[in-house]
């Protein structure tokens, strides 16, 4: 038995090395194996836990009609946009906060005082605003996205040693070439960290706001399917919700966080 097991792991090592993509695949095949056990169980009925290839089946229907690409791309728009204000909004703010103690003492108070309240308990008076529209949405991304970036910029000015800004100062830099060249390659890591837990917690925002008020994307598909009583189509909405969060992650902003703290002398390229 301990010789099976030990073939079985030299196999799924070799192929991993060979395909890396398998790896992230292998963990997900008991999870759908016992979710197909539970569906064919006759436990629940089917049109209360449809079974994976239910799902597959409203996937390929949804493809086909162009319903599920035109969604997908609208919440992946709305999260582009949300981040990227929230990116020039944070980054700035984060450096003032950092290299200033009166900004910091004058401005951290009020940063931990609006990070505490939800984005979602804005919704409300964001619909008094602005109605059902974009920019309640974006408003409500930009938000969550903004206080880990704001937070993580800060903590990475200053962790730079004080005597890297002097000796470019005393070479001639000036403020600005200090910041620029210095403080922030030295924030990044803790920049892109803060990027990347902005877009997971933007993520989620952005979906309870597509359930509340929007009129297309993922949420709103899901929230639409309610409606009618479909549950594949909400387990639909939840596996695409996962796979294109788990791509944008790990194939994405984690192989950048880690390049940028190799660069920067922070992990060793060997870890």
């Amino acid at each position: 038995m301990t010789h099976w097991l030990h073939q079985c792991w030299s196999f799924y090592a070799r192929l991993t090395v060979r395909f890396p993509v398998v790896r992230s695949i292998v963990p997900f095949i008991p999870v759908v194996a016992f979710w197909a056990i539970v569906a064919q169980s006759g436990v629940f009925p089917p049109a209360f836990l449809p079974g994976p290839l239910d799902v597959l089946k409203s996937f390929g229907t949804l493809m086909y009609k162009g319903i599920l690409p035109d969604y997908m791309l609208d919440s992946m728009v709305r999260l582009l946009v949300g981040t990227g204000t929230g990116i020039a909004l944070g980054v700035p703010l984060g450096v003032l906060v950092g290299l200033s103690e009166r900004a910091r003492k004058l401005l951290w108070p009020l940063l931990l005082f609006f990070q505490a309240i939800g984005d979602i308990a804005w919704l409300p008076i964001l619909l008094i605003w602005f109605g059902f529209s974009l920019t309640t949405m974006t408003v409500v991304i930009v938000y969550t996205v903004l206080f880990p970036i704001v937070l993580n910029t800060a903590l990475g000015v200053r962790s730079v040693p004080v005597v890297l800004s002097r000796a470019a100062r005393s070479l001639g830099a000036s403020p600005t070439g200090v910041i620029w060249h210095v403080v922030l390659p030295g924030a990044l890591p803790n920049i892109m960290t803060g990027l990347r837990n902005g877009l997971g917690f933007g993520w989620r925002a952005l979906i309870a706001t597509e359930i509340i008020v929007g009129t297309s994307g993922i949420g709103f598909m899901m929230f639409d399917a309610r409606r009618a009583g479909s549950v594949v189509e909400i387990l639909l909405g939840m596996v695409v919700l996962g796979l294109l969060w788990y791509i944008v992650d790990s194939w994405v902003l984690a192989p950048i966080e880690r390049a940028t703290g190799q660069r920067w002398g922070l992990v060793s390229s060997q870890q």
